[in-house]
């Protein structure tokens, strides 16, 4: 196969995904944005996690909430990534474990009524499903995006939304476009469009 096929083949693979959220992913993204939108008129925040690549996601979704993704002169919405406090992360991990690092963060920073999400491929991460279950403790609110088997955390939060995919490439492209999508109509409801 030639190189400029294989560009053709991923392209129309990635595209192929997106057109399949259409059918399973379109309601549950509606619910996600009318969750986050009410926490939002309330005065809550927005709390995100993930692991690696789904940890560079969190910290982009959450910039865009908080600098702007289309307005960078409406008001600011209160957003904060528990992956970017590297002193934090270090020293929590290396004295005591690696699966509370979120979890104790939230237990930290949250409050009744703000909205973690929490952002996994597979669905397994331990990290990730203690962040939940602690956000729960709290009465916050919870939204999962994950892959097409959900993976242990299916079913752990209020809203789930699964990417039609079990390549963890076409899941991420589709958790930046769901992210995008979330931090827009958002960003619409503030600007009161």
């Amino acid at each position: 196969m030639s190189d400029q096929s294989f560009i053709q083949a991923k392209i129309l693979d990635s595209a192929s995904v997106k057109t399949f959220m259409l059918d399973h992913c379109l309601s549950d993204i509606d619910k996600a944005a009318s969750l986050m939108k009410s926490a939002f008129h309330s005065g809550k925040k927005f709390l995100w996690c993930g692991n690696g690549g789904s940890a560079a996601d969190a910290q982009h979704l959450s910039t865009e909430l908080l600098g702007g993704l289309m307005d960078h002169n409406r008001q600011a919405i209160p957003s904060i990534a528990l992956t970017t406090d590297s002193s934090f992360l270090t020293a929590w991990a290396n004295d005591t474990d690696f699966n509370s690092i979120f979890s104790r963060q939230i237990e930290a920073l949250g409050s009744a009524g703000d909205i973690l999400i929490g952002i996994t491929t597979s669905g397994n991460s331990n990290n990730i499903i203690q962040a939940i279950h602690q956000a729960q403790v709290q009465n916050m609110q919870t939204i999962v995006l994950t892959g097409a088997s959900g993976g242990e955390i299916n079913g752990k939060a209020d809203v789930t939304i699964q990417i039609p995919s079990d390549d963890t490439q076409r899941i991420q492209e589709g958790h930046i476009l769901v992210g995008h999508i979330l931090c827009e109509l958002i960003e619409n409801s503030v600007l009161g469009k």
